[in-house]
This record gives structure tokens, sequence and C-alpha cells, in this order.
């Protein structure tokens, strides 16, 4: 296993978490359909107990908790301390009951074999050493328990994700590339990559669906998400003011054709894999 790489998704997401509790709100609003499609698959009941990897703010260990009800138990893990706390936070406020959330490594952390499901949404294309994270998920449900989790399809199918990486390439010193094959959003755009993965991590009865989902949302929602919550915001951090106003611009000349009347639609191209222990 890669230490140093362990390392560095760690303090990726000790940055990105930071940015997703800031516009927590708006991804859930987003990714409600896909949160929803994922309990679904699970098919989830009454007094079962379910893993959500990736958990972020807790949005899906919330839904997953409605279907288990009072006597089941939802338990979100995420390496990001900020999401987890926001996480228990929320749960707190709420009154959430029958959900805990731990702050772990999901392709490390000891989890005694009691789940019923595995479930995530967008939370398991960032492991290192991926058929490693699997098997260790597989070590945690009971004989026959099932895994359902939403993935990315490939970046040409989401193109408000490459759009403004395009506007604003050229006034970066090195724009971000989508690395398909290496730890990432697009990490399992290609479903024979999934499969090999899953099969190898002792994983049976893969099945690996198109999940497209249509979310509306303003244009200064769309801007957010391309400056704020994408690949762009690390690099924007660091980058002098000029730049920074240059990127700016052109990302809204480039998008504003996507948001007539100041109102977009967020595509969300993604696989909707099923697997059985």
């Amino acid at each position: 296993m890669n230490a140093s790489a362990d390392r560095d998704m760690a303090a990726y997401w000790d940055r990105a978490g930071q940015v997703w509790v800031e516009h927590q709100a708006l991804l859930d609003r987003l990714m409600a359909p896909i949160a929803e499609a994922v309990v679904e698959a699970a098919g989830l009941v009454n007094g079962e107990s379910v893993l959500d990897v990736g958990c972020g703010a807790g949005a899906t260990t919330f839904a997953a908790a409605w279907r288990v009800g009072p006597t089941g138990r939802a338990v979100g893990v995420d390496i990001s301390g900020a999401l987890v706390e926001l996480a228990r936070r929320r749960a707190g406020e709420d009154g959430i009951e029958g959900v805990e959330f731990l702050l772990a490594d999901a392709q490390v952390h000891g989890f005694a074999p009691a789940f019923d499901a595995v479930v995530s949404r967008f939370g398991v294309m960032f492991f290192p050493d991926p058929v490693a994270a699997f098997a260790n998920l597989r070590r945690a449900l009971t004989p026959g328990g099932r895994l359902v989790f939403a993935a990315w399809r490939a970046p040409e199918e989401n193109p408000l994700s490459l759009i403004p990486l395009r506007a604003a390439a050229p006034f970066l010193p090195e724009p971000p590339r989508f690395e398909k094959d290496a730890p990432g959003r697009f990490a399992f755009a290609d479903p024979e990559r999934v499969q090999r993965i899953l099969s190898s991590s002792g994983w049976r009865d893969v099945t690996i669906t198109p999940l497209d989902v249509a979310s509306p949302l303003s244009f200064d929602e769309l801007m957010t998400m391309s400056l704020r919550v994408g690949p762009l915001n690390p690099i924007l951090k660091s980058a002098d003011e000029v730049s920074r106003r240059k990127v700016k611009s052109a990302v809204e000349e480039a998008l504003a054709p996507f948001a007539p009347n100041g109102a977009a639609v967020m595509g969300s191209a993604c696989w909707l894999v099923t697997a059985k222990a």
C-alpha cells in the first residue's frame, strides 16, 4: 500500500472538505436524486445496517437511515474531518436517530463484518488502491450483503465539468487534467475498469448501468460549482489577482450560452453500480 498516496489523499480532502462544508446545501440539492437512486437500488429495509462510504456531510447516510428505520443503523465514514463534524452536527440538530459518523479511511479501516449493505454517492473513486479498498469493504458485509454506488462517467459526457477548464487554460500555468485511471472524480469512467476492480476484490453479480440526472441551478450557482467546488479552486487560490479575474471572465463567457435567462441545467452522467459480497 502506498502510504504517500494515502497521505496525499487525506491532505486533499482536508482542503476540499472545507469547500464542501461551505457549499453543502447546494451540493446536497444537486446530488439528491443520485443519492436517492443509490439508496433505492440498495433495497434497504427496516432493521438493516448500512455503511455509507465517502459520506461527506451526511445526506446519503440520512436517506439510508430513513429506509432502515429506528431499529436499523446507518454509519457514514469519511476521510474529511470537516465534513464528518458537519454531518454529526446536522444529525444532532435534526434529531435523526440511528446514525453515526466515523472519521476514517475506508480503504484500511477495520470494520466489523456487521453491515447488510455498503452504499456511496461519489465516494469511492478516490482510493489510492481501489482493489484493496473494495476488498476491505466486502469484509465489512454480512454474507450475501450488497454494494451500490454512483460514480461519474467520462468527462466528455459531463460537459459542464470540462468547459470551465478549457476556458481557464490559457490563463493558468498548468490547468488540471482528468486522469481516468488514477484516483479522482473520473477514475471510474471506464466500466470495464470498474468491473475488473470489483471482480479482483471478490465481488460477484456486478451490474453497471447508466444513471443520468438533470438538476436546475442559477448561473451564479453554476459559477460556484465551476470556480469554487471544482478542480479550478485550488489553482485559483494560489494564482495572482489578475489571473483570477481573467479566469472568472473567461469561464463566465464560456458558460453563458448554457444559462439563458440566468438559469442552467447541470447534467450528471453517472454509472449506478451494484454487486454482491
